[in-house]
């Protein structure tokens, strides 16, 4: 059943399938003090996400993907959710994060380099019929 956004929000699992995440992680994000608002609820109890609340989970599960740490992530929150005054102290945190995720990329693009090469030395033999010459261990040479 597909539930359409009212004004009192969508439902957890509607929540879950917009952002992309699990139920059991929306209930993380909340506990470890991620999400910026309180998250509403209806009158039994039961979470409903507002457009606010499923942007910023975005936003969340993006930094966590370039490995941003949940400490980090948190310390972000609590600036957000403090309000106008500590910007400064958000893009600190934000260039610092960009920072090791260009290291990663150039890192990641390294090792892609690697792989092209090999996987272009495994091609050419293959073309040329020699394959059976590419390194391989001989263990009858051990010890």
């Amino acid at each position: 059943m597909l539930e359409v956004e009212t004004p009192g929000g969508v439902s957890i699992a509607e929540a879950a399938r917009r952002t992309g995440v699990s139920v059991h992680t929306l209930r993380y994000y909340e506990r470890a003090g991620l999400v910026v608002t309180e998250v509403d609820r209806t009158a039994s109890g039961r979470r409903r996400y507002q457009q606010l609340d499923l942007a910023w989970i975005t936003v969340c599960t993006k930094l966590r993907a370039t490995g941003m740490p949940i400490r980090t992530i948190r310390r972000y929150a609590e600036l957000v959710a403090e309000g106008p005054g500590n910007e400064r102290e958000r893009l600190a945190l934000l260039e610092e994060h960009r920072e090791e995720v260009v290291a990663k990329l150039a890192e990641v693009r390294e090792s892609l380099e690697t792989i092209n090469h090999k996987i272009d030395v495994y091609r050419g033999r293959l073309a040329a019929g020699d394959a059976d010459r590419l390194w391989a261990p001989d263990r009858s040479r051990q010890g």
